[in-house]
């Protein structure tokens, strides 16, 4: 079950930490670039960044991302870790706001370092993450994968969702809809 780091009422939102006992999820922290960077394969660049990371634009990305969790923008981004010494083994982010969704609709990407493939963790991290989504007001989870891409399709059906609709990127790759009920979800 999800849980959220216990405390003073105003902490601050990059403090939430959510676990199932076995998968860790909390915000990026700057100390995470090199392991990120280290992670990367050519699936993670050409499905989530666009590009080949660099030291300065992974720090840059934290940054922006923290900033989106001290104003409760819509980017909420985290990362997997497990273990006591809570590894990075990749990123999941939630978008509030991003094209084509309708209101009540989150957004969900997510990528694990090839090493960490393989152990059911995206799908332990869609579930945390999606608990939390419904927490702040999400009425479903939506993920897009590509057609080709099996693995994160399985993740999604594993976590919950249910095919949905096809649409087009900007780009014009064709996208396949999984929907995940938040209503139901409790945390």
């Amino acid at each position: 079950m999800a849980r959220r780091s216990s405390g003073v009422k105003n902490r601050r939102m990059h403090e939430v930490k959510l676990s199932d006992g076995i998968t860790t999820l909390s915000p990026l922290r700057l100390g995470d670039a090199e392991e990120h960077l280290a992670g990367e394969d050519e699936a993670l660049v050409r499905r989530l960044s666009g590009g080949p990371g660099t030291r300065e634009g992974v720090e840059a990305y934290i940054w922006h991302c923290r900033e989106q969790w001290d104003s409760a923008g819509p980017l909420r981004t985290f990362g997997i870790r497990v273990g006591t010494d809570e590894a990075l083994a990749g990123t999941i982010d939630l978008r509030f706001a991003a094209e084509g969704l309708s209101p009540g609709q989150v957004n969900v990407a997510y990528g694990l370092y090839p090493s960490w493939r393989g152990r059911g963790l995206a799908t332990r991290a869609v579930i945390l993450v999606s608990r939390y989504a419904a927490s702040e007001g999400a009425k479903e989870a939506v993920i897009r994968v590509e057609p080709e891409n099996a693995a994160s399709a399985a993740v999604a059906r594993r976590a919950g969702s249910t095919p949905g609709k096809q649409t087009h990127g900007a780009d014009g790759t064709r996208l396949d809809w999984y929907i995940r009920d938040l209503r139901t979800d409790t945390h």
